[in-house]
């Protein structure tokens, strides 16, 4: 079953390759939807597909990479939008 979910990620998350590892690990996952900067520092990501996969992607965020340091993870279930392809975003 598919499944949407939206995720905020607070911490040290900008300028430690975070965009990159939700991409790539989307990518590996065939999870679709977006991941963006914000400008209070944070990072959000648009996460869809199967829900196992989903659910692997966010406890993968709760880790992220090896210089991240992930302080609060919000996560908003969504409504499925049928996203084509998983892109980064700018601000």
């Amino acid at each position: 079953m598919k499944k949407a979910t939206r995720i905020y990620v607070f911490g040290i998350v900008q300028g430690v390759f975070f965009r990159n590892f939700i991409k790539d690990s989307a990518d590996k996952l065939d999870i679709k939807g977006y991941v963006r900067n914000k400008e209070d520092g944070s990072v959000e990501a648009w996460l869809e597909g199967e829900s196992e996969k989903v659910n692997k992607m966010v406890e993968m965020c709760q880790k992220g990479p090896e210089h991240a340091v992930i302080k609060r993870l919000d996560i908003v279930e969504e409504k499925v939008q049928d996203m084509k392809e998983f892109k980064v975003l700018s601000i």
